[in-house]
């Protein structure tokens, strides 16, 4: 008979949660899954390999096993699952550059989240002494792993979104802060008749040109640079691709304002976020409203609270379409 779990289990493992986020960490660090990709491997020639101690990573690989991301090939031999895959550097959806983020950026800042709670301010803007995403762009490095890491992630969470989306009509899409393109190449790659522009942050947006190029989209996508709190390009259709839930409402505002002031007659605007459902259902968007909390100014929005903020700013709220991913993707028009 196997022995009874004892209630209060779940809370000890949620307890234990920050060990299990640091294990998975050494794991994407040692490059452990993309060392297992090919099949299993005996632990004495991946300790050599990763420069590990064998007897060590062999009792983390076993601590993971359970959560089944490893599994035992016997004769000394250990395989990785296709959970496990995920944390390698050949899969085509990786999330190994998001272990590496947020255990590298987050988890020390996040040390701070009880002062967070009692005065409102992000733990890692006291922790690095100004706001994240000034800190991130102060080295090429950082920008680089943000970039991978929000690529792996949104495009995990966004499978599938688009494949029956129509994009409104308009010749020039701009998405802003559209970071490496990702998103842009997406949309227009099944819009073929739209041509787009990619805008972010300089040292953010140069990433663009090859995932561009590599999509074939060079001639079809413009990439620029800037701040879509002071000026943004001209267009008919613009994209938020989870861009106004890293913003409080102040801020967010301020982005709106340049659209308005940018946009052609009759524009429309695509809010892409995952929307917090009301009640106490699980959802995505309830689980990164804490990573808003310790790192960032900004929040997850119900949709009445999408409405306000986009009727505020003079945006009418269309239709929310729910798509097979966690986001929705909010249509608006300019008044």
């Amino acid at each position: 008979m196997p022995p009874t779990v004892p209630p209060v289990m779940p809370l000890t493992q949620m307890l234990a949660g920050f060990q299990i986020s640091q294990a998975l960490y050494v794991i994407a660090k040692l490059d452990v899954a993309t060392r297992l990709a090919d099949g299993p491997r005996d632990l004495a020639s991946l300790a050599s390999e990763t420069g590990a101690h064998e007897e060590a990573l062999g009792r983390l690989i076993r601590t993971l096993a359970p959560f089944g991301l490893f599994q035992d090939a016997g004769a000394g031999r250990v395989a990785v699952t296709p959970l496990g895959a995920f944390l390698s550097a050949t899969h085509p959806m990786s999330l190994r550059p998001a272990a590496l983020f947020w255990m590298e950026t987050h988890y020390l800042p996040f040390g701070g989240l009880l002062d967070t709670v009692r005065t409102g301010m992000p733990a890692a803007e006291t922790y690095y002494g100004k706001p994240f995403f000034d800190w991130v762009v102060e080295e090429p490095e950082r920008v680089a792993l943000t970039n991978s890491a929000m690529a792996g992630v949104v495009a995990s969470v966004r499978a599938g979104m688009f494949d029956d989306y129509v994009l409104p009509g308009g010749g020039t899409v701009a998405d802003l802060g559209g970071a490496d393109g990702t998103v842009i190449a997406e949309l227009l790659s099944r819009n073929p008749d739209q041509a787009g522009i990619v805008f972010d942050l300089p040292e953010v947006v140069s990433a663009a040109h090859g995932v561009l190029a590599a999509r074939g989209l060079t001639d079809r996508v413009e990439v620029l640079g800037g701040s879509f709190f002071e000026e943004v390009p001209a267009a008919d259709v613009y994209v938020l691709a989870y861009v106004l839930h890293d913003w409080n409402d102040e801020e967010s505002g301020r982005i709106l304002a340049a659209i308005r002031k940018a946009a052609r007659p009759g524009a429309r605007l695509l809010v892409i976020e995952a929307i917090v459902p009301e009640g106490d259902e699980p959802h995505l968007a309830k689980v990164v409203d804490l990573t808003m909390l310790g790192m960032l100014s900004g929040r997850e929005r119900t949709e009445a609270e999408y409405e306000r903020l986009l009727g505020g700013a003079g945006f009418t709220l269309d239709r929310v379409v729910a798509t097979p991913s966690p986001l929705s993707i909010l249509e608006t028009t300019l008044l």
